[in-house]
């Protein structure tokens, strides 16, 4: 019973994962005087290997050294050797390593950084967590149940020969009884060997059956239209305690009062710039209406909201949360909605009912624009669809500007100078991004405290927000794409949308 005890502790901490079918980590920050942009891609499967790729925006960094630490806690404090960061022989500013994640949780990578300027650190946060059981392929299969036959084949020999020649003088032949002595004795060595493999068989078979109960769950939440145009939602948790440990388990070590803490809840939700959810609604297939609601909190895992006025149509969702580990969470849902005409937008919520995806220029109200400088001389307009490279890190860059192409002076919106949504056209792909990158801010904040709760809003290097705002992300798959760029300007949100292709 211990040891079954010491198994699941170990199998437990099985956390939310971010964003949709987009696992990269992708941070814009600094250490110290160091502009750094750090590209983490978590293992598909725990214990692995994540990669690491940090890009320094000047040729001032002489060396970088990585260290994997649990995110709060004494584990946090309980430092390994760190792990020397390679430079890439074709650009000076790129550096590449690696590091084992050997257990599901909350993680951060700790960057320390010297060079001309000194020695500095930063923190960034990585959820790691399985996503499936990775599967034997079959020839490496057939090979080793080869070896294995071989090795079980040659063990009743040693038996057989044991019993049989081992006594013997040299040159002398066994003696029919010794002859039959050593068949007996190898017949019982191959039943007891044929049992040791089916034991270990079902040892296996149930291990990797609990392990793949502890595969990450992309939540689908409940949703529906009530009286009076009200979205109510009902959160989901399919990766919940009593859904990732087997129950007949669960119930001995309930009645023995060995309780297990859930590492996945719905109880603990916190902010992550100022609202405890925030909702994307996108309408499919044309995506042409767009909206980023903040819901209220009516009770555990359940949120409401009054739509806005807002055209028909079938609707994808998604809500992002954070839990009070720092792992931020998407719970997705689609939704047939009538027409529904109803109250302005107010607050930080923001949308509209026709946006029309542009490829360079996006046209916003009072004649502004919202110009994507992406890879472009300045002034110089893309006249045809930007096409990018599957999960190549980038700065996504994009300038707001009157219709004389004057700079505009955007405002701070959510503690930061914007947001983007990158969101495949078949909306598998979903990712909120902010200037700062993929993570959440309530995230960052708890990676560079060290402590179970975020102290507010983590400090991040972008000045005020001026005319332009940046986002650093990689697409994770080929396909098509929008990217809805938001920005706040002379009171009211203003929605950029563009198209992208992405190839393999």
């Amino acid at each position: 019973m211990r040891n079954c005890l010491l198994l699941l502790i170990a199998l437990v901490p099985a956390l939310a994962f971010a964003h949709v079918n987009s696992p990269d980590v992708y941070y814009d920050g600094q250490a110290g005087p160091y502009h750094l942009l750090v590209t983490v891609r978590p293992p598909a499967v725990v214990p692995g290997i994540a990669e690491i790729l940090i890009r320094s925006a000047a040729n001032e960094v002489d060396k970088i050294e990585l260290l994997p630490l649990k995110m709060v806690g004494t584990p946090g404090k309980l430092s390994p050797t760190p792990d020397a960061a390679e430079r890439s022989g074709s650009d000076p500013q790129l550096f590449t390593g690696k590091l084992w994640i050997m257990q599901r949780g909350s993680w951060k990578v700790q960057v320390k950084v010297a060079g001309k300027q000194g020695a500095a650190e930063m923190e960034v946060p990585v959820p790691a967590v399985s996503t499936h059981s990775a599967k034997m392929n079959a020839p490496l299969g057939a090979l080793l149940a080869f070896l294995g036959v071989a090795l079980l084949a040659g063990m009743v020999g040693i038996v057989g020969a044991a019993s049989r020649d081992a006594k013997l003088d040299p040159g002398a032949d066994a003696s029919p009884s010794q002859r039959k002595r050593a068949l007996v004795l190898m017949a019982g060595a191959t039943l007891v060997l044929i049992g040791v493999v089916v034991m270990a068989n079902k040892w296996w078979t149930v291990d990797a059956s609990a392990n793949e109960r502890l595969n990450y769950k992309v939540p689908q939440m409940e949703v529906s239209l009530a009286t009076g145009n009200v979205l109510r939602m009902q959160l989901d948790n399919p990766n919940s305690l009593e859904k990732t440990i087997d129950p007949a388990i669960l119930d001995r070590l309930n009645r023995a009062g060995i309780k297990i803490p859930d590492a996945l809840r719905l109880d603990d939700l916190i902010p992550d710039h100022g609202h405890i959810l925030h909702l994307f609604l996108v309408r499919m297939p044309d995506m042409q209406s767009f909206w980023h609601l903040h819901p209220d909190q009516t009770g555990v895992a359940q949120f409401a909201d009054n739509l806005p006025t807002l055209p028909a149509g079938h609707y994808q969702l998604y809500a992002d949360i954070v839990h009070n580990t720092g792992f931020p969470e998407t719970q997705v849902a689609t939704l047939d909605l009538p027409a529904i005409t109803s109250s302005a937008l107010t607050g930080d919520d923001s949308g509209g009912p026709d946006f029309k995806a542009a490829n360079a220029v996006a046209q916003l109200s009072d004649g502004y624009r919202m110009v994507w400088v992406q890879d472009q001389p300045e002034g110089a307009r893309r006249k045809s669809e930007a096409t990018f490279k599957a999960i190549d890190p980038i700065w996504f860059r994009f300038r707001v500007e009157d219709k004389d192409g004057k700079p505009a002076q955007l405002e701070d919106y959510m503690g930061m100078s914007g947001h983007a949504a990158f969101i495949s056209t078949d909306g598998k792909v979903f990712a909120h991004v902010h200037p700062a990158g993929s993570v959440s801010m309530a995230a960052v904040a708890l990676a560079e405290s060290g402590e179970s709760q975020p102290a507010g809003m983590a400090a991040m290097h972008h000045a005020p927000p001026t005319s332009e705002v940046s986002f650093p992300y990689g697409f994770p798959r080929a396909g098509d794409y929008r990217i809805f760029v938001q920005v706040k300007r002379a009171g009211h949100v203003e929605t950029g949308v563009f198209s992208a292709r992405v190839e393999p």
